[in-house]
């Protein structure tokens, strides 16, 4: 009886987790290519952008918080970066667009705070706000047309390393991945600010009378996030050479289900981004296997939104049972 019960806990506790390598084994009987080298090349590029914002988002999540101005502030940092190759040089335009994603992480972080909006629900609907806006900028700045990198007339070459060089078998994108995580990593885990933002999200008020800086720690997670989220940008449009003005399409939704899928908890104070990267690898082979198994666009955003509700309410049922046992 106890190993049918430790069993029955293990699967509610990763009821996500056995549903996508349930697809995964599905895709693998049904479609061979799934472990051919191009195949796996391709996860691997596809991997970047999305692992990016997710860090980024992790350490919004960890503060209590859903930043939902993630779209708007991609696709105005898509196509500001690419207006301003031919006029200043690739490396300038790339910097103007990280300090672009700062800028628009701490005006965030500035309208959160100054509205008093210390609780998820608040801060999600001032993001979603400022979302609208940075995607009508976007539009405003293109004029609703689509720019392409083959239009620019200067050297365009850190931006094609960016997106399609590597060295030897692993991606320049997915190298830059990795010095992101571990910069993050030690932040969260070694840092001073780190601990911050976990008491943030755990008790703002306890942290407050703990001596915590809670303004502080809002500005770091928003700034981070925006960060995180310029430079996603600049190797997705690195790799796909376009500009689209509403290229941060549903970029929130795919990285909060994978922080909440790595097992982050939704109200915060506790996870890793260590966890977020089992989330974004779980979200990423999702989206590969339902394009080769042939399913429709539609049905993946069907599909994921109906995960990530699924894994918001395992977790709001596990932090239900823990605080009845207490």
């Amino acid at each position: 009886m106890h190993f049918i019960a430790s069993t029955k806990n293990i699967f509610k506790e990763y009821l996500v987790l056995v549903m996508l390598i349930l697809l995964i084994v599905i895709t693998m009987i049904a479609e061979p290519k799934f472990f051919t080298l191009a195949n796996l090349t391709n996860i691997m590029r596809q991997f970047g952008p999305l692992s990016l914002v997710a860090l980024g988002m992790t350490f919004v999540v960890f503060a209590g918080f859903i930043d939902l101005s993630i779209p708007g502030m991609f696709s105005l940092v898509t196509v500001v970066t690419v207006s301003l190759i031919d006029p200043i040089g690739q490396m300038p335009a790339l910097l103007v667009g990280l300090a672009l994603g700062i800028a628009m992480g701490l005006l965030n972080s500035f309208m959160v705070l100054s509205c008093g909006a210390l609780t998820l629900a608040e801060a999600l609907f001032i993001t979603f706000g400022l979302s609208t806006l940075y995607g009508a900028l976007a539009l405003i700045v293109t004029g609703g047309t689509t720019p392409h990198m083959s239009w620019l007339k200067t050297d365009i070459s850190l931006y094609q390393a960016i997106g399609k060089g590597s060295a030897g078998p692993i991606s320049i994108s997915f190298l830059i991945f990795l010095a992101c995580l571990l910069i993050l990593y030690i932040f969260q885990s070694r840092t001073r600010m780190g601990r911050a933002v976990m008491l943030t999200g755990g008790n703002k008020e306890a942290a407050f009378l703990a001596g915590v800086s809670v303004k502080g720690s809002v500005a770091f997670i928003f700034t981070i996030s925006g960060l995180m989220t310029a430079l996603a940008a600049i190797v997705l449009f690195s790799r796909v050479t376009t500009a689209s003005p509403v290229s941060g399409f549903n970029y929130e939704t795919n990285a909060l289900l994978a922080v909440v899928v790595g097992g982050t908890p939704i109200k915060g104070g506790r996870g890793s981004v260590l966890r977020t990267v089992l989330g974004v690898f779980l979200v990423t082979l999702m989206s590969n296997c339902l394009n080769l198994l042939g399913a429709s666009p539609y049905m993946q955003v069907i599909l994921k939104g109906l995960i990530l509700v699924l894994a918001i309410w395992l977790d709001n049922r596990k932090e239900t049972e823990l605080g009845g046992k207490n």
